[in-house]
């Protein structure tokens, strides 16, 4: 299973987002620290979840970061991320 698929999984199961979804940038940082022979090291994430309903932007992120605690800590490098709530989506 590639590292976005996990991504994937692992969001869904802790967040049931709305809206997922996983972008890998890892080709705009080859060659820089960080960056994996083969990529999937970069990414960038956009959740629209209800979870994240009276929630701080660093208390989303932090949901987001320990359902991915394995990830950042050994394939992904740099994750960017934009969590949204149902409601904030819907007035973009």
């Amino acid at each position: 299973m590639s590292v976005a698929e996990r991504i994937r999984e692992k969001l869904n199961a802790a967040l049931s987002p709305e809206t997922l979804e996983v972008k890998d940038e890892s080709h705009l940082h080859a060659g820089h620290a960080g960056a994996r022979p083969g990529g999937e090291s970069h990414f960038r994430l956009r959740v629209v979840a209800a979870a994240f309903e009276g929630k701080t932007r660093v208390a989303r992120q932090r949901l987001v970061n320990a359902a991915l605690k394995d990830e950042l800590a050994g394939p992904v490098h740099a994750l960017a991320m934009a969590t949204l709530t149902p409601s904030e989506a819907a007035a973009e």
